[in-house]
């Protein structure tokens, strides 16, 4: 049974700690509550052996050069890194620039890396052109696949598995456990876009190796900053992603890491109540007659619901409606241009409510969830009252064809 306490209780149980993270430590008069934010590409130091001595500090974050990262976004790598239970985090560009490190950080020419059929679109894209120009080739599988499945995909040169668990899109839910187990077998990587579970899903705990973020999404949460995070969880692949991503000239601007790390103050209390007004919507939804499917994680209608209950403390506030048959693709298109309190958005995670087609457009190469039933969008449920959300819908249900 759904309830309040099963989408809340990994939220809750984490909004102190998402309160003191990366907090100045000295109680003396006149300390700011926050950390102050430093800016700069040119770091001066009183003598070369005191440069040197700080170049020597790679793998600690040094703070040398500004293409380094700076002390807020070091910060903000330990907030990150304590928060997803990992050992090290690097701070990157975007969350679609932390979807590519790890590839471009422990895959060379001539491997071949295994991706859920369900991935983020520009994962997708990355990985079928960049990754084949570089040599990579890619088989795409089932993201529900049975042990059975997913170890006939293996090859003797396959070094990642990828996941990514829900699909942002058709919300399947993997079991990271046994993907984690299989290829391990087999001496890859696992590698798991956490995005949605960033919280409430602990991904060392379940065989990942390296997790990832869109940190523009739940943490920084006001829809105002790109950035992403690469967290992991031993010391050897820590040296490789961060020779990489200096390398590679990754980091995030100060100000971005500033924000970011004010959002996640209150992440825990915002994701409480989006969780449970996300949970109060998709139950109203589910008794509308235009409605078909509510792909929710954390209802009995999603696939991997069961894995879901199992593995995740929680849910988040982005979730999918299937509208039946009868409707057109053009007529949900119609209906969701008359919707006022939702955003139309590719986005998702922030305060204010979004919406977002999921059908028409997606690339799959095995059955959706979505497949053969009516149009699909997705819903991204913000701070906003419920009542005028519903309301919203409602009216706009009139427009659909």
């Amino acid at each position: 049974m759904t309830s309040y306490s099963n989408v809340t209780r990994g939220w809750n149980k984490l909004s102190s700690t998402f309160v003191r993270q990366a907090r100045p430590s000295a109680q003396a008069e006149g300390t700011s509550v926050n950390l102050p934010l430093t800016r700069g590409s040119t770091v001066l130091f009183p003598t070369l052996e005191d440069m040197n001595t700080q170049g020597r500090r790679r793998y600690e974050h040094e703070y040398i050069y500004g293409a380094m990262g700076t002390p807020v976004q070091h910060e903000l790598e330990k907030a990150i890194a304590t928060l997803e239970g990992g050992s090290d985090c690097q701070i990157v560009s975007s969350g679609l620039a932390a979807c590519t490190m790890p590839f471009l950080a422990f895959m060379q020419a001539g491997e071949h890396c295994l991706i859920p059929d369900s991935v983020y679109g520009p994962t997708r894209r990355f990985a079928e052109n960049t990754l084949k120009r570089f040599g990579v080739s890619t088989t795409y599988y089932p993201p529900q696949a049975s042990a059975e499945e997913i170890e006939k995909l293996f090859q003797p040169n396959t070094r990642i598995l990828f996941t990514e668990s829900p699909g942002s899109h058709t919300f399947e839910v993997q079991d990271i456990p046994m993907l984690a187990a299989c290829a391990h077998a087999h001496n890859a990587l696992v590698v798991l876009d956490n995005t949605w579970g960033f919280g409430i899903f602990a991904p060392f705990e379940h065989g990942v190796d390296i997790s990832i973020q869109a940190l523009t999404k739940y943490p920084s949460g006001h829809s105002d900053v790109i950035a992403g995070a690469v967290i992991v969880n031993q010391k050897h692949h820590w040296k490789t992603l961060r020779d990489t991503a200096i390398e590679m000239g990754q980091l995030a601007g100060a100000d971005d890491c500033w924000l970011t790390l004010r959002g996640l103050r209150t992440m825990g209390v915002r994701l409480a109540h989006q969780a449970r007004s996300a949970l109060d919507i998709a139950l109203w939804l589910q008794e509308q007659p235009q409605v078909a499917t509510i792909l929710h994680p954390a209802l009995p209608s999603c696939p991997g619901h069961a894995l879901w209950a199992r593995d995740f403390t929680g849910a988040g506030s982005l979730f999918g409606v299937v509208l039946q048959k009868e409707y057109s693709q053009a007529g949900m298109e119609n209906m969701i241009n008359h919707l006022q309190c939702f955003g139309i958005g590719a986005s998702w995670g922030g305060y204010e409510s979004l919406v977002l087609p999921t059908s028409g457009g997606l690339t799959r190469n095995f059955t959706a969830p979505i497949d053969g039933a009516g149009p699909s969008f997705r819903l991204q449920i913000g701070l906003e009252n419920i009542e005028d959300l519903q309301a919203d819908l409602l009216q706009a249900f009139k427009y659909l064809q």
